[in-house]
């Protein structure tokens, strides 16, 4: 009795929202969001982008899916910056329909809808990120022996903790997405770094050849980036691994880049 009352203030409010058209989607919008607050539900899936439990459940406006709002938000950022002009909408990640809004805080008797067309925050990137970029747009490439490489896989090495990797992950990504808040793509990356790690740690007495772990790393953390950083991945992938194998700081990285990318120019700020 309770969930049937509640289910038809629900649709009520959804027939107020001006980009679902259609009364079978406004319907089956505010179907889902009942379910996803009642006290029956067990809890939501996993959010598709971050694959953590859901944090400030958000919908699509067309396809209905459901992601953390700061996840799906976040996507469309990095969706529009790969378009010159601005977009009044983006495709979902999951089923590629296009969509106008996310509709998100719901509490029962309001909600608020986030459309694609709004302005995004200004960014304060620094001079070190512009490096990072512009290194990315180059052919430029670290100086490294295929040896250091070789031995870097074959030597365990990769088991040692780079206490410096997270800042120059965080740091390459805001370069390469010209955003700030870049938390969640870096937890998913890192994490991703780490599971591996872990997996090797617990299959090392196997035997694998070198060569093999390289190219299953590769191919884990091109999958894992791709969503994000589109054409850019492979490169990434190749400076990530670089800066890996050096073992270096996050300055000394950027000092061997600035040797092979001359009138560049960098600071700390």
């Amino acid at each position: 009795m309770v969930l049937s009352f509640y289910l038809k203030h629900v649709e009520r409010l959804a027939g107020n929202w001006p980009c679902i058209k259609s009364k079978k989607k406004k319907k089956k919008l505010a179907r889902l969001m009942a379910s996803r607050s009642s006290k029956d539900h067990k809890g939501p899936d996993p959010c598709p982008i971050c694959l953590e439990p859901v944090k400030e459940e958000a919908y699509l406006d067309r396809c209905f899916h459901s992601f953390c709002y700061r996840c799906i938000v976040q996507w469309s950022n990095v969706v529009s910056k790969k378009h010159s002009q601005a977009k009044s909408s983006m495709k979902c990640p999951l089923c590629m329909t296009e969509n106008f809004s996310i509709v998100h805080g719901f509490n029962g008797e309001n909600f608020q809808q986030h459309y694609i067309s709004q302005s995004h925050d200004k960014n304060n990137l620094s001079s070190a990120h512009q490096f990072r970029l512009q290194w990315y747009n180059s052919n430029a490439r670290v100086s490294r022996k295929e040896s250091d490489v070789h031995l870097y896989w074959k030597l365990l090495r990769y088991l040692r903790r780079n206490i410096w990797l997270e800042n120059w992950l965080r740091r390459e990504i805001q370069a390469l997405t010209q955003q700030e808040d870049v938390e969640i793509i870096v937890h998913h990356i890192h994490g991703a770094i780490e599971n591996f790690i872990r997996r090797q740690q617990q299959d090392h007495i196997k035997n694998v050849m070198p060569e093999d772990k390289r190219k299953r790393f590769r191919e884990l953390i091109s999958d894992v980036a791709r969503p994000f950083l589109f054409g850019r991945t492979e490169r990434f992938v190749d400076e990530l691994e670089s800066f890996l194998v050096l073992g270096l700081t996050v300055d000394a990285y950027d000092a061997i880049c600035m040797q092979n990318l001359p009138g560049a120019s960098t600071s700390s700020d």
